[in-house]
């Protein structure tokens, strides 16, 4: 922590050393959670799966922050191929149906790893 208003979230992830990021960094009453992608674990999956594993990611960063799925206010989501925009946008509804945060979702033409197909970034703010 650099002040008390700051918390970094770490998950653990190799890049987060390596480029110098945190998982999630809550300061004051904001939460901002970095672009997530599922992990190894899943480089075989459809996107809809990735979707799903990357939003357990942002789920559990959020919660180790003192947040909820319900405090989000912004989604952005990357695609590498916009003909998963269905699949992807069915995992988002499934979490986010009671929430509705703004959301903007974007086609990319590569990802850091060729297996990915989504990433998600999320913005909460607490009460």
């Amino acid at each position: 922590m650099t002040n008390s208003k700051r918390l970094n979230i770490s998950s653990g992830g190799a890049y987060e050393s390596i480029f110098g990021y945190s998982r999630a960094v809550r300061h004051g009453k904001d939460v901002h959670v970095s672009g997530t992608c599922a992990p190894p674990t899943h480089e075989k999956a459809d996107a809809y799966a990735q979707a799903r594993a990357a939003l357990a990611t942002v789920e559990k960063a959020l919660a180790d922050a003192g947040a909820s799925i319900g405090d989000v206010v912004r989604t952005v989501v990357y695609l590498r191929d916009i003909n998963d925009a269905e699949e992807v946008a069915k995992a988002h509804l499934e979490v986010f149906d009671k929430v509705r945060p703004a959301s903007t979702l974007v086609q990319v033409t590569s990802m850091l790893r060729p297996w990915q197909k989504v990433e998600i970034e999320a913005y909460a703010k607490l009460a």
